[in-house]
């Protein structure tokens, strides 16, 4: 078993996050990885403060194990759903796109742990000065919004800036990926692609296939001249974006495109013209399985390397 600082922290037997998905990360998935002695996040996404409310009543009836929220700060709901997450005393809350300094006051006035998502040293140092209880360095090796650097470059720097835990994502599929972060400085990671091919996750049958299919080309990049890239599978949505931004389309009509797509995707199973958030990873996914058993591959993966490393260290003088 892999015991970190982290599992200390947050009350979890393993250093595992699941992603906070929008339309992904429901009540089923989270209660499941918690149950499995991860930590379950919901994704609130732009849902609204009442969503996220039955959300967090439906993973309590589901589980005694802790979870968390993952809010998008950019979500035109997010002053709405503060007040919810610290009302329903949530154990840990990650926040996402942008800096949640405003917020940080009363979310740990109610002893909940916040663990904002940096995709930069220069963010990740300007948010330890709120005495933040640790950081998910991204790389853009993820699904869905991403930064520029890749989570092998980004993970170390954030980790020798800071003096708080940071937890690798982006990337990160098996036991492989869980060592290597360890090595990287990180004390857990946090994974989005690969749960969502657990059992338990409610999206649509065929994004489930569509993952599974992927190969390792698979993924592209959109909406980079918007200032706000995402990684998503190749479809043909895609390849609308990629035309629009040929033409030096603005960024209204990107974004007008892009309205509504992640839901279609991920609840009505559009999975050419809708939004496929899906990291690089996807092309190792080959099946669905329950959330322990990705769990306890990623664990016992981690566990076998690190007892028997493919490695020898000779010293020389």
């Amino acid at each position: 078993m892999i015991y970190t600082v982290l599992c200390d922290l947050l009350k979890i037997r393993y250093p595992v996050l699941q992603g906070g998905m929008a339309w992904v990360s429901t009540a089923e998935l989270v209660a499941a990885v918690s149950e499995a002695g991860a930590l379950g996040i919901i994704g609130s996404g732009n849902a609204t403060a009442s969503w996220v409310t039955e959300q967090i009543r439906l993973t309590r009836k589901l589980t005694a194990k802790p979870f968390g929220v993952n809010v998008l700060l950019t979500s035109p709901y997010v002053d709405e759903i503060m007040p919810v997450l610290i009302a329903e005393k949530v154990p840990v809350v990650t926040t996402g796109a942008g800096n949640p300094g405003k917020y940080l006051p009363s979310l740990q006035a109610a002893g909940i742990k916040v663990i904002p998502v940096v995709s930069s040293v220069a963010l990740a140092k300007r948010l330890t000065r709120y005495n933040i209880d640790a950081l998910i360095a991204e790389g853009m090796e993820s699904g869905g919004h991403i930064g520029e650097l890749s989570t092998m470059v980004l993970v170390p720097q954030v980790a020798e800036a800071v003096n708080v835990p940071v937890i690798a994502a982006g990337g990160i599929f098996n036991g492989r990926g869980l060592a290597a972060a360890l090595m990287l400085g990180a004390v857990g990671v946090q994974m989005g692609t690969r749960f969502m091919c657990a059992k338990e996750c409610r999206i649509h049958q065929q994004v489930k296939e569509a993952i599974i299919k992927a190969k390792d080309r698979d993924t592209v990049i959109t909406g980079a001249s918007t200032g706000h890239p995402v990684r998503v599978l190749r479809n043909k949505l895609s390849r609308q974006f990629e035309e629009l931004e040929k033409r030096n389309a603005s960024k209204e009509e990107l974004e007008e495109l892009g309205l509504g797509r992640l839901q279609a995707a991920m609840t009505e199973g559009d999975i050419e013209y809708g939004s496929v958030m899906a990291g690089q990873v996807s092309a190792m996914v080959k099946e669905v399985q329950p959330a322990r058993d990705i769990i306890l591959d990623i664990v016992n993966g981690a566990a076998a390397i690190l007892k028997k490393p493919n490695w020898q260290v000779i010293e020389e003088s």
